[in-house]
């Protein structure tokens, strides 16, 4: 008893004189982007400032529209990195799984299986399992796919989760159970596609050729022993295909022009020089008529890398007649004060917004050069080296 009651008592010691309770510290929940996918070399601090809500209005355009290499990089870099997300982000499901299936859709599938491996609520939330099942079918792994699809709780009935677990059925030799599901898969929202590869593996009818939009398109068209080699691959599934993460986009400089081809070597490696940027503007200037259009676009672009402009130079590159993009002007203003802001996040997320709606290649000059100045101004200035020379390589 005396021992019980000398515990006690060094209990109620360390607890604290005034209370004599011990204190407990509650942990911050965790929020959509904490989990690292990989290392990035972005900081600690890149959500800061930036709301949950422009990321719940960009994270499906990345997810569901292809954009130019440059912009794909960016959008891999910003989604890979752990780091406290944007505010409003703490317990946020759906953000979660949005930033996951942007990532597969850009082809990063080793990052997205890091955050998947540790999302909380994998089994409560469908579009968290869905990306989670995604993985694994590109991945090969369709058993582990087959056990997500089972241990789902919620949103059972959607048509990925019936389409997959007919397919699940009939890998495990549940003829009849499969063909009732894909029955009422089929019935819910028909698929030429996915009706065509289904029946072959229940029925052994003609299969047709290889498809590979998603994982159980893979999947299917692996279990039925097609060429996938024949068929067109969605970038998630070339990366799978490959076993090779996308790399950082290269370009070809050799029909850059002669007066930015220096400059754009050197821009592999670092910003332009001044005095460089300053003789291209003046080229610029003096151009003929049938080159001036391309040059002053190359001098604008080098322009926006460099902090700081001569005045001269700032009247010269004023003259330009270089058009207004197609960017609707809300989003040029926001993209603008969140880079005078030095939010980060926030003005990646504008400029990928930008990008997405402009398609693979589809940026106008003007645009390019606003994004290219505001990743400067964030301190992003790989990325908004890659989007010039990107820039540089299409200028007709």
């Amino acid at each position: 008893m005396m021992r019980i009651a000398l515990f006690l008592g060094f209990l109620v010691a360390i607890a604290g004189p005034a209370s004599g309770q011990v204190q407990v510290t509650q942990l911050a929940a965790p929020d959509a982007f904490s989990t690292p996918g990989r290392d990035t070399g972005l900081p600690a601090d890149l959500w800061r400032g930036t709301p949950a809500e422009m990321a719940l209005a960009v994270l499906p355009l990345l997810a569901s529209r292809p954009m130019s290499p440059a912009a794909s990089h960016l959008a891999r870099q910003l989604l890979a990195t752990g780091a406290p997300g944007p505010e409003g982000s703490t317990g946020d499901d759906g953000l979660a799984a949005g930033r996951a299936n942007a990532m597969i859709a850009l082809g990063d599938l080793e990052a997205a299986a890091r955050i998947l491996e540790r999302a909380p609520s994998l089994d409560r939330n469908a579009g968290l399992s869905k990306a989670a099942a995604e993985v694994a079918l590109l991945s090969g792994d369709a058993t582990r796919a087959c056990a997500i699809a089972a241990a789902l709780a919620a949103g059972r009935g959607d048509i990925y989760w019936l389409r997959l677990r007919s397919f699940c059925q009939a890998e495990a030799g549940q003829s009849d159970q499969a063909h009732l599901t894909f029955e009422l898969a089929q019935t819910q929202a028909r698929d030429a596609v996915y009706g065509r590869l289904m029946s072959a593996r229940l029925n052994a009818t003609p299969p047709g050729p290889a498809s590979l939009r998603n994982g159980l398109d893979l999947s299917l068209s692996r279990s039925l022993k097609l060429d996938v080699a024949a068929a067109k691959p969605a970038p998630a599934v070339a990366v799978a295909l490959s076993g090779q993460a996308p790399p950082a986009p290269s370009y070809d400089l050799a029909g850059i022009d002669e007066a930015t081809a220096a400059l754009a070597e050197a821009l592999t490696q670092g910003p332009p020089s001044e005095a460089g940027v300053s003789a291209l503007i003046g080229a610029a200037m003096d151009a003929d008529l049938k080159i001036r259009p391309k040059r002053q676009g190359s001098a604008l672009l080098m322009a926006a890398l460099l902090d700081e402009l001569s005045s001269v130079d700032r009247t010269r590159l004023a003259s330009f007649a270089v058009p207004e993009g197609r960017s609707p002007t809300g989003r040029n203003v926001a993209l603008e004060a969140a880079a005078q802001g030095r939010r980060m996040g926030e003005t990646a997320l504008l400029a990928l917004w930008i990008c997405a709606e402009a398609g693979p290649s589809g940026l106008t000059v003007a645009d390019r050069a606003r994004i290219i100045r505001s990743l400067r101004q964030v301190k992003l200035d790989e990325p908004a080296r890659l989007f010039a020379l990107e820039g540089l390589a299409g200028l007709k």
